[in-house]
Order: C-alpha cells, then structure tokens, then sequence
C-alpha cells in the first residue's frame, strides 16, 4: 500500500513547516487521477501522526475533479481516465488541467 508512505511523507512535510509548534489541522488536495485512494489516506493518518507534532490532527481532504482541454480544439471538459480522447473532436492531444494533485494545501498550528 503505498498510501502509507505517501501519508509518511505528508506527516514529514508538515513536521517541517509546524516549525515546533502543534498541528490542529492538514488540508490535503488529492485529484481524482492522482492514484491514490482517499480512504487508505484517512487510514493512515491516525497510524503515520502517532507521536507526531500532528497527532490528534483533523485531517481534511478536498477531491480535486479531473479536468482536461484539447489541445487540438481547445474543448475543456471533465476527464474520466487518463488518455480519454477529447469528447468533442475524438482528438487524443489532450492535456490534463487539474485533478493529478496531491498537495498539502493548508496547515493550522496552535
């Protein structure tokens, strides 16, 4: 399960910008294609925070949708699965605008 050390990593990068101080919250952005399942995330916080600045942290997790234009029609539409071709024209130059994230967008420390 590599959402383990994806949550490690995000504990550590947290760690590093609290600058000493407690965390009370991580907003993380994941996108629908990102590869990673949200659930797996959520599960391994509690574990991954465990005698951390963050332990005891809320986490929250916004869903970026997938979104993608054509580079031959210049369509934009939402993006099912990557390498979808482009619903308007059937083109395949098609470029992924959002939903590949996996940020940690804010931070709240006491």
């Amino acid at each position: 399960m590599h959402e383990m050390s994806i949550t490690q990593g995000v504990v550590e990068i947290c760690e590093q910008h609290a600058a000493g101080q407690r965390v009370k919250s991580v907003l993380l952005e994941i996108g629908e294609l990102a590869g990673v399942l949200v659930e797996a995330i959520e599960f391994c916080f509690a574990a991954c925070s465990s005698g951390t600045l963050l332990e005891g942290a809320q986490l929250q997790i916004e869903v970026v949708p997938a979104r993608g234009r054509c580079q031959g029609c210049q369509a934009e539409f939402a993006v099912a699965a990557l390498y979808e071709p482009c619903p308007a024209c059937g083109g395949y130059q098609v470029e992924l605008m959002a939903g590949d994230e996996l940020r940690v967008k804010e931070l709240e420390v006491e």
